[in-house]
Formats: structure tokens, C-alpha cells, sequence
């Protein structure tokens, strides 16, 4: 076993195993072996999200993702989508409320070349980081929720539904896309500043699944990510603590130029990580999840009342989960 890391005892389930090791610096690291096909997947989590936002300066949580992808020290450019393209593989890259995950899908021979990667980029991103990757990418993001936000039917209605759930001053107030406002403030300093306290191996959670050697594997990840520094500048996150439910009915009617009247309801549910939270979501999958679900049968294909109809889900483990139901209506068809 490399120095500099300890290693605890195997888990399992439905027949797979994993190991759980940590390096000297903090990282977590999880190595799972499955030989079915000669594919791994590498999955770097880093804890921090659009919940660790200050007022002023949302989005920069997922301005960073996108920075991630713009160049470290020894790869220029759009360089890590190239390489891994280049070699058979897949990746990408999502911001949510309490995380941010960067993952790449590799030829089982290709490992080394996503760890690399990703070790280069959590230990030099700051060498690359200009101002004109900033620009770049800010307008990128900012195109980005034109496109998913302002500018598609009920394109906010997500964002006012968290909004009304979660009180202002709350850090789920926001969604992680961020506003146009603060998207225009942020500045590189900001920027790096983020990266310094977030993006740290004591920081993060490297798991390696798939048609690995685990002994192999699990020295790459020492060589490659081992000297990184741990940083010791993250503050504990906002408390999300709230009253299990709202109390009241809090409703707001949105006049736009839309194709179908729209009733869209949230609902606070049980914190992630709990028994409760994994039968709200059995019961949101039963209830709305998908063209087979009993909601979709009654209002779409039977009554024929709405054109679409669903339950979705936000699992949090800092703040009260979220679901939420989306009915879309039929010509006609009034919303109570």
C-alpha cells in the first residue's frame, strides 16, 4: 500500500464491492472493481455548491464548472475534451445545489489519462485562469440560461418555486444557474478566490469504478494527486435548517405567452439520506414519474385534461428536499 493514505474495509452490495481510502491531504477516494466490460468511469464530486453562495455573488459555483474546462497548466485550451475524446472517452461536468461533479467514462486502458487530467486541473487551475477564459465562459453561461431560463416557456418556473420554498436569505433560495446581475459582477479575483477555498483534495471525492486493477489504480491516484495541498480556508455552509412544512399556502400567478395554462406546485419533503426521503421518492416515481405513472394515465391518457403531467424530485441533505408536480393543461381546460 502507498504511503500517505489510509484504507478501510470493503462494502458491499448487490454484488459489487468498493474500497474506501484517504490520502494524506484529505482526499476520499472510492475503487470499485467490476470487469463486465473494459470500461471504467471516474467521478471527482467536489462539496460545494450554489447552497455555499453569498447574496451577490450567485453563479459562480457553476461559472466554475465551466472554467474547469477551459485549460490547466500542462493542457491548454479545450485540451481534457480533446484528449479524452481523442482516446475513446466521454465527459462532462454538473453544478447542483450542495455539489459540483466532474466525470469521465474511459476505455479501461485509459484510466491514467483521466486521472491525470483531473489531478492537473484541481492542483494548477489557477496558472490557466485569465481574463479572457472568464469572459468567455461567463458569456457562455449567461447564454446558457437565456436559453434554459428567460427565453423557454416556463423556463423560470423552477427558479420562483424555489424561491417561494425556501425564504429569502436561505441559501436554496437561488438556483445554481445564477442571476444576470451577479453573473456580470463576478470577477477573476472572485473567481479565484472560489477555486482557493473549494477546490481542494480535503475538499473532494475521487471514485474509480468499473474494469480497474484497484492496486494500480489506487497508485496512480497517490502519484497524481498526492502532492496537491489541502486547504483549510472552506467555512461550514449556511444553516438550512427549516419547519418541515411551510405552514401556509404561498401562491403565485405568472401571466406569459405560453402553449398550455400551467400548474406547477412544490412541497417540502424529507431531508436526503433518510428512510423518509427514499419513500417520498418511491412514492414521486409511483405517483409521476414517467408516461407509466398513475398521474400521467389519469390526466393525460384517461381524462385527457392535461398534455403533460409529473412529479419531480430535488434530494438535499442540507435543507428539506423538494418535489414538485408540473401539469401542463388541455385547450380549454381551466387550472384550479
Amino acid at each position: 500500500m502507498p504511503m500517505g493514505h489510509t484504507a478501510t474495509a470493503q462494502a458491499g452490495s448487490g454484488g459489487l464491492t468498493a474500497t474506501e481510502h484517504r490520502l494524506a491531504n484529505g482526499l476520499r477516494v472510492v475503487l470499485s472493481e467490476d470487469h463486465l466490460t473494459p470500461v471504467a468511469a471516474v467521478c471527482l464530486w467536489y462539496d460545494v455548491g450554489s447552497r455555499h453562495e453569498v447574496k451577490g455573488r450567485t453563479g459562480l459555483a457553476h461559472l466554475f464548472e465551466h472554467l474547469m474546462f477551459q485549460g490547466s497548466a500542462q493542457v491548454k485550451g479545450n485540451g481534457h475534451f480533446e484528449l479524452v475524446q481523442g482516446a475513446g472517452g466521454s465527459l462532462n461536468g454538473t453544478t447542483s445545489f450542495e455539489r459540483t461533479n466532474y466525470f469521465e467514462t474511459m476505455p479501461a486502458h485509459q484510466v491514467e489519462l483521466a486521472l491525470w487530467l483531473e489531478a492537473d486541473r484541481m492542483g494548477s487551475l489557477l496558472s490557466a485562469l485569465d481574463e479572457e477564459s472568464m469572459e468567455n465562459q461567463r458569456d457562455v453561461v449567461k447564454n446558457e440560461r437565456r436559453q434554459r431560463y428567460d427565453n423557454v416557456p416556463y423556463g423560470t418556473a423552477f427558479e420562483k418555486l424555489t424561491a417561494l420554498s425556501y425564504p429569502e436569505g436561505h441559501p436554496y433560495h437561488h438556483t445554481p444557474i445564477g442571476s444576470m446581475a451577479d453573473l456580470d459582477a463576478a470577477t477573476l479575483e472572485d473567481a479565484r478566490a472560489f477555486f482557493r477555498t473549494y477546490y481542494a483534495p480535503n475538499n473532494a471525492v475521487l471514485s474509480v469504478v468499473g474494469d480497474i486493477d484497484p492496486e494500480q489504480t489506487l497508485a496512480w491516484i497517490e502519484k497524481y494527486f498526492g502532492s496537491i495541498p489541502s486547504h483549510d480556508g472552506k467555512q461550514p455552509p449556511r444553516d438550512g435548517t427549516l419547519p418541515d412544512i411551510i405552514g401556509e399556502e404561498l401562491r403565485e400567478e405568472i401571466h406569459e405567452e405560453v402553449p398550455a395554462r400551467a400548474l406547477m406546485a412544490a412541497y417540502r419533503l424529507p431531508h436526503d439520506g433518510t428512510r423518509e426521503a427514499d419513500a417520498a421518492d418511491l412514492a414521486l416515481t409511483v405517483l409521476g414519474g414517467g408516461e407509466s405513472s398513475r398521474l400521467h394515465n389519469r390526466l393525460v391518457r384517461r381524462d385527457r385534461t392535461a398534455v403533460a403531467a409529473g412529479f419531480g424530485l430535488l434530494r438535499l441533505a442540507g435543507a428539506p428536499s423538494l418535489g414538485w408536480l408540473d401539469v401542463k393543461t388541455s385547450a380549454g381546460v381551466e387550472v384550479p
